[in-house]
């Protein structure tokens, strides 16, 4: 049996994973804000650091696995929190924890992205090269500036709506280009990411301001099977992605979203090469 990291633990996504890998028989690290085994701020540069440090001292400093779940959504005023907390949270886990996995024979890692990097046309081209430049002050102070020009009503109900579209857009590219370097493929450290569509969690009815599970046919994206997410759909697919056998996909984005990404962009995959 494993040893694996999960953020996000105490709820949600994060926490139905946890639940998925105890109940095959793994041993879990979780890690939240409150109700974990490690408390940790990955929204700042020094609970990052402790947080990684943690993890290592708990496994012995072998990693089998690491599930990535923790983020925010774009309800949260703070549009610069949400770009820091969503994108340098995980890459600052994942980059510290990398030679932890490596000493595994399987070392595993999945990051929880988001169909909306694919259907919020909000994309900030400024913000996903800072993030990918790694200029966290940067980045910050370019989400929150950008944010003043979003509409009254946006606002209200999704004032980071541009700045969470854009740093799981960043954090999928950052997985797709960090995952063939030599010192992920060539020892053997696969990482991948999931992009849930609207899964039934406290951020996704917080996000929606729903104070009750909404109508998925009168939900803002396509819903082609008429039925919302649950966390287990999610943990389902980050259990396969962090097991052994899953030894030839590296780099690659699963949208577990009931259809919407193909409903909204049908034509969007396959992208052929051209030279």
């Amino acid at each position: 049996m494993g040893t694996y990291a999960v953020t996000g633990s105490a709820s949600g996504m994060g926490a139905a994973s946890a639940a998925v890998l105890r109940e095959n028989g793994h041993t879990v690290i979780g890690v939240d804000l409150h109700d974990a085994d490690i408390t940790a701020d990955l929204g700042t540069p020094e609970g990052r650091r402790s947080a990684v440090q943690q993890i290592l001292d708990a496994a012995d400093g072998r990693l089998d696995g690491v599930a990535a779940v923790a983020g925010v959504g774009p309800a949260m005023k703070d549009a610069g929190a949400v770009a820091a907390i969503n994108y340098f949270g995980p890459v600052a886990l994942l980059e510290g924890l990398r030679p932890a996995l490596a000493r595994s024979a399987a070392g595993r890692a999945v990051v929880i992205g988001s169909n909306s990097s694919t259907t919020v046309p909000m994309i900030d081209d400024k913000l996903v090269d800072l993030l990918l430049a790694g200029d966290e002050p940067a980045a910050r102070d370019h989400a929150r500036a950008a944010q003043t020009a979003l509409p009254a009503e946006m606002m209200q109900s999704a004032p980071s709506i541009s700045a969470y579209a854009t740093s799981k857009f960043a954090l999928a590219r950052w997985v797709r280009r960090t995952a063939v370097t030599p010192t992920w493929a060539r020892e053997g450290v696969l990482l991948n990411v999931i992009a849930p569509g609207a899964v039934i969690t406290p951020l996704m009815l917080g996000s929606t301001g729903a104070g009750q599970e909404p109508d998925p046919d009168a939900f803002p994206t396509p819903m082609p099977l008429g039925l919302f997410g649950r966390p287990e759909d999610i943990a389902f697919w980050v259990h396969q992605f962090l097991r052994p056998e899953a030894r030839f996909t590296t780099g690659a984005t699963l949208f577990v979203d009931g259809g919407t990404d193909a409903a909204m962009r049908p034509d969007a995959q396959p992208t052929a090469l051209t030279l």
